[in-house]
């Protein structure tokens, strides 16, 4: 796939992530378009996006309504300051997520990517502790194989070797659950595996290690998507779920890649009937088409920072982009897009309904 009308050194200025540049700059493999469920070379090619780019463009590239409605927004409010101030479009955008939230998950933290929702997640968490006089709980247990983005949080609590061999353990007192794959009694197994829900129980293990009064939150993946599509045993998470509230840690369920209707549902703790202290959340908000993520929250996480003078700043966190008015548009148009195609309604079928049919698929 050659690049058109491209001088040879222009090729030299972009590092390109998770990728070997210097073979990639040999042969460049480039797209010039995007419609549907096709991407356009520069030659005018159509290339199948199987993967729906990466997990984010759940409803087809250059959709009508979010595109009109990113083009009117850049001609209206191309920009507000998240702190301090708001536009009325960001409000109406966090009540419908919260509304498609299980639970109380009422109130939304936004950011820019996948990896910020969880360095955010795990700021609220030892945030929601401290301010409840309970600052002794630092430590933050993930998963061996998890995939929660590239921050410095998200490679602590993340469990992908060759994400973390290079830097190292960026949080102290990180620890891990074991992956809930195994291929010998897994293989060719077909849905959510029959074994594997005990694998839950190592957090009494690692309570018992490190004492509940030490530990933060525990984050997953609800269903794995990085390290393969790893759907969870059977039972596993509401394991997972009744151990963390009998300690009094929180349960944050990292949606990045399954949330908005991967799996049939808004947010697939719905499917699994689990209502996690936090969700984050990506790609399929705004259909990919403008960077947007963000954390759900419970209302008594919420709470516990709405304490003291009404005039001072609760929580000392956000970002510049936070619920940018562009991606305000893009995901109110997305989430409408979804509601009027019943997209949501055709991957529950498709999935079969209750229980998830995806077969186990693994990289070593």
């Amino acid at each position: 796939m050659a690049p058109l009308d491209m001088k040879p050194n222009e090729l030299e200025s972009y590092w390109l992530p998770f990728t070997p540049n210097r073979a990639f700059k040999q042969r460049p493999r480039l797209f010039a378009g995007a419609k549907d469920m096709h991407f356009l070379t520069p030659d005018g090619r159509k290339v199948i996006d199987g993967s729906s780019g990466l997990f984010c463009v759940n409803a087809g590239h250059t959709r009508d309504p979010i595109v009109k409605a990113i083009q009117e927004a850049a001609a209206t409010l191309d920009f507000a300051p998240p702190f301090q101030y708001g536009h009325p479009q960001l409000f109406k955008l966090s009540s419908q997520l919260a509304l498609m939230a299980p639970g109380d998950l009422d109130h939304v933290l936004y950011a820019n990517s996948g990896s910020e929702a969880v360095d955010t997640a795990l700021k609220v968490a030892l945030a929601y502790h401290r301010s409840r006089g309970d600052g002794s709980r630092t430590r933050f247990i993930g998963r061996e194989r998890g995939y929660h983005g590239v921050g410095f949080g998200g490679i602590s609590v993340g469990g992908m070797v060759a994400n973390r061999k290079m830097f190292g353990n960026m949080l102290a007192g990180v620890d891990h659950l074991p992956t809930t794959y195994n291929r010998a009694e897994q293989a060719f197994s077909s849905g959510e595996p029959e074994w594997g829900a005990h694998l839950a129980d190592d957090l009494e293990r690692l309570v018992g290690l490190h004492d509940a009064s030490t530990i933060a939150a525990v984050i997953v993946e609800p269903v794995a998507g990085s390290t393969g599509c790893l759907p969870p045993p059977k039972g596993y998470l509401k394991r997972l779920r009744e151990i963390t509230e009998k300690h009094g840690i929180l349960l944050i369920f990292d949606e990045v890649i399954t949330g908005f209707g991967r799996l049939g549902h808004g947010f697939v703790s719905e499917r699994y009937g689990i209502v996690p202290d936090m969700i984050t959340f990506a790609k399929g908000v705004t259909n990919g088409a403008v960077p947007m993520s963000g954390v759900m929250v419970r209302s008594g996480i919420y709470d516990a920072h709405m304490d003291g003078p009404q005039h001072v700043i609760e929580l000392f966190h956000g970002y510049t982009y936070s619920g940018h008015p562009l991606a305000v548009a893009a995901g109110l148009a997305t989430l409408e897009l979804y509601k009027n195609e019943g997209l949501f309604e055709r991957a529950l079928a498709i999935s079969g309904g209750a229980t998830i049919r995806v077969s186990i698929v693994t990289r070593q």
